[in-house]
């Protein structure tokens, strides 16, 4: 039986730290993913650790009072698609062209505090740290909005990106941020 999260109570000005994941937080991020992902099956602690190990300097875990309240996953990927959920081992391409945002979860009673925005902050950072020049990611859960919000345009999808989409499940979008365009 999993623990529920402890209540946070903000303080007047609530301090978020963001840094790498390491694999000691993969307990807590996947409490995290279980309470956050209500439409989709969670992946397992195979999955995340695979990537974590993948691209260890593009996942982020966002810690309120030293606890870990929030994560970021992402990969150095192509855009013609996504990587599909669920699998236990992580082959990065050869040519990435974009860096694939795979996941971002953030406890509820630690939204109010920023932690989304510092882990899309770190995100970034990193993305215009490297010559990509491009991100994108799957909106599931009614998120396209939020994405909006944050410089990301659906794309069309094709036959061959509703294939790579499938295991998201149903009403997902495809999302681009391109920073070569703008």
């Amino acid at each position: 039986m999993q623990t529920p999260p402890a209540k946070i109570t903000a303080s007047a000005h609530p301090v978020i730290a963001v840094r790498g994941m390491q694999p000691k937080d993969l307990r807590a991020v996947l409490a995290i993913q279980a309470i956050c992902y209500t439409q989709i099956e969670p992946e397992s602690h195979l999955c995340f650790e695979a990537k974590l190990y993948a691209s260890p300097a593009t996942c982020f875990t966002a810690e309120l009072d030293g606890r870990a309240v929030g994560y970021l996953m992402a990969l150095p990927w192509e855009l013609a698609g996504p990587p599909a959920l669920h699998l236990e081992s992580c082959q990065l391409p050869l040519s990435p062209d974009c860096l694939y945002l795979h996941d971002l979860a953030v406890e509820p009673a630690a939204r109010a505090a920023g932690t989304g925005k510092a882990l899309v902050d770190a995100f970034f950072a990193h993305l215009h740290s490297t010559n990509l020049g491009r991100a994108s990611l799957v909106a599931i859960q009614d998120s396209v909005a939020y994405w909006q919000r944050h410089g990301f345009n659906t794309v069309q999808s094709d036959a061959a990106l509703r294939t790579k989409l499938a295991s998201y499940g149903d009403n997902v979008h495809y999302m681009v941020f391109d920073t070569i365009r703008k």
